[in-house]
């Protein structure tokens, strides 16, 4: 069988590529559980630092749930649908927003959907020129169901989430800088160079730094500014009696670079 998800490590950066291209990418559930599995397993991998997700082929990133696999849920009833289809779906998008090391979506074509949850819910995301972004479960007759009634509206502000949310209607890679869902848009051929680019940026400073700022926003994004500035501080806590802080201050004061054990 195919694997649903291609995995390779390049320089400390982990390269998983959602692998379904004759059916665009799309998110079955045997894919959703893969890449979770995969997850796992790259955020205990001391060898990875920060992880690129990529979509197989030159026209989707990923179109989106599995529409025949879904209906057939939906079919069973609304107990089954939720549990295999709205569950899975939300597990797979927390854990992208949740992880503790850099998720760089590399958006090669067709972020629709399911495709476009996972895009706001990684906390960094690049576009090729060929991206095309949509918001389409309203043509099915159904809100979206992995965070995009959440998320979207966070990223770009209600009036405009609506907008996308109510008319389905596709949108493009500069639509999508300018309402915050990805850092940047590049050439087509220059994808996947600026993704590992950005994610070697990220890798020359501390891992557990990188860690802490992750989750001092996705905790934080969403509460108060009182109470996220008390994970913030939580999180800068933490590192105080890390070698890394120590490691920071120490070459600083001797202009030099320094050299993090990641403890």
């Amino acid at each position: 069988m195919t694997d649903l998800v291609l995995s390779e490590i390049c320089d400390g950066v982990a390269i998983l590529t959602l692998n379904r291209p004759e059916k665009l990418n799309a998110l079955n559930y045997a894919l959703i559980d893969r890449l979770l599995t995969i997850l796992d397993a790259v955020e205990i991998d001391g060898s990875v630092g920060a992880v690129i997700l990529a979509g197989a082929g030159e026209k989707a990133f990923s179109a989106g749930g599995d529409i025949h696999e879904f209906s057939a849920s939906v079919a069973l009833g609304a107990d089954t649908a939720l549990r295999d289809f709205v569950m899975r779906g939300q597990r797979l998008t927390a854990r992208l927003e949740a992880f503790r090391k850099p998720v760089i979506a590399a958006v090669n074509g067709l972020a629709f959907g399911g495709g476009c949850e996972i895009t706001e819910a990684v906390p960094l995301a690049i576009a090729s020129e060929r991206a095309l972004f949509a918001k389409p479960e309203i043509n099915l007759a159904m809100p979206p169901a992995f965070g995009g009634t959440q998320r979207l509206p966070r990223l770009a502000g209600r009036k405009r989430a609506l907008e996308l949310l109510l008319t389905g209607e596709t949108f493009t890679p500069q639509r999508a800088l300018e309402i915050g869902l990805v850092n940047k848009v590049v050439p087509h051929g220059d994808l996947m160079p600026a993704a590992l680019d950005l994610a070697r940026r990220i890798l020359r400073h501390s891992p557990l730094a990188i860690a802490s700022i992750l989750t001092a926003v996705t905790r934080g994004v969403n509460q108060s500014i009182a109470e996220g500035l008390l994970v913030e501080a939580e999180q800068f806590a933490r590192m105080v009696p890390t070698a890394d802080l120590r490691e920071g201050l120490d070459a600083w004061i001797a202009r030099r670079k320094p050299s993090y054990s990641g403890s």
